[in-house]
């Protein structure tokens, strides 16, 4: 009677377990997002001097038509981004001064010698990404390169629907002509200057090769006994200390901040993250960073400055409990085989 009370007990125990996985399976089969769908009229830009007819954007597979294209996600942005964009624009023309006239001086001492490339001035391109905004971000950011940038290849593409900042980071990606892509965010918290910095660390992975991979993820690990961040609520640092244990657990603890909007990825490695990316929401970069991890793409984090902005459209209750299931969903999908380079995610999809 006894062995027979066990064997129940042991069907009954291995039953639970089956039940228990093929739940936590459907579970992610519902969380895991549907297949990021580009619309046929999101693979055209419009800019200051082609408002009325739209043009078509360089794919991330052509080759680079600039050295540097700054991706920014931005939705509902008419108030924070024409700071940042001041601040970006600013950044990158007088980099470009200070270049001329270095290359000026070379070229005076050594006629032979020709201006290399870390001293010529950089060509660049601004990609505003529209995330389906409502309150004309587009039309916004087009009168504002009129009036104040009319000289600077500044594109806007605007997105049929709000999918979240990952979709949007991942179509400028996917749409940009740089040699290097900086993703950056629309609020202006990161010092822009620090793209040098960025640069720099780029130049040492890659050895300055345009065909080297690699990646450098701005960081403010270094900033987290400072005002800047004590001054944060305290749920949101509990949130960040949270956030870092779970990426310890989930491969990409290496990495003291993931979520800083503020990363640089040279042509060749986007190439082999972008088009995998599967996560529409904030938690896309620890997506990415699996997927570099996963090709032993280099990835270097380099200290930025940063400054909390107001404006913030992140729901802190509801992005904690985003980022729980996301987490689950990645790590899940990539154990299983669902999510990864060579899947079909990489097979864009057009409408």
């Amino acid at each position: 009677m006894g062995s027979v009370d066990t064997a129940m007990l042991l069907w009954g125990a291995l039953l639970l377990i089956a039940g228990g996985l093929i739940f936590i399976y459907m579970l992610l089969l519902i969380w895991s997002p549907e297949p990021i769908v580009t619309r046929q009229s999101e693979t055209y830009y419009r800019s200051c001097k082609s408002s009325d007819k739209p043009l078509p954007l360089t794919r991330l597979q052509d080759p680079a038509t600039v050295d540097l294209s700054v991706v920014i996600p931005a939705y509902n942005e008419t108030e924070r981004l024409p700071i940042m964009l001041e601040q970006t624009i600013s950044h990158l023309t007088s980099i470009n001064e200070q270049r001329k006239k270095h290359s000026s001086k070379n070229n005076k001492s050594s006629k032979a010698k020709l201006s290399s490339p870390s001293s010529r001035p950089r060509t660049f391109e601004v990609l505003i990404v529209d995330d389906g905004s409502t309150d004309g971000t587009s039309d916004a950011s087009l009168a504002l390169a009129r009036s104040k940038y009319p000289n600077i290849d500044i594109k806007v593409v605007k997105m049929e629907l709000n999918q979240g900042k990952g979709a949007a980071v991942r179509h400028g990606m996917l749409y940009s002509g740089g040699q290097q892509l900086l993703m950056v965010d629309a609020d202006g918290a990161s010092r822009f200057q620090d793209l040098e910095r960025l640069w720099e660390g780029m130049d040492e992975i890659t050895g300055g090769d345009d065909a080297g991979e690699g990646v450098v993820v701005g960081s403010r690990a270094h900033m987290v006994k400072t005002e800047a961040v004590v001054k944060r609520s305290f749920i949101r640092n509990m949130l960040m200390r949270c956030l870092h244990t779970l990426l310890l657990i989930v491969g990409v603890g290496h990495i003291r901040d993931t979520q800083c909007g503020f990363k640089l990825f040279s042509r060749p490695a986007a190439r082999k993250m972008f088009p995998y990316q599967h996560l529409p929401s904030w938690m896309f970069d620890v997506e990415l960073l699996l997927l570099a991890k996963a090709q032993n793409i280099p990835v270097r984090e380099v200290d930025v400055q940063w400054h909390e902005v107001g404006g913030s459209k992140l729901n802190v209750v509801k992005a904690s409990l985003g980022m729980l299931r996301d987490l689950g969903v990645i790590r899940g999908n990539m154990l299983l085989g669902r999510w990864g380079v060579g899947k079909d995610g990489g097979k864009e999809k057009v409408e």
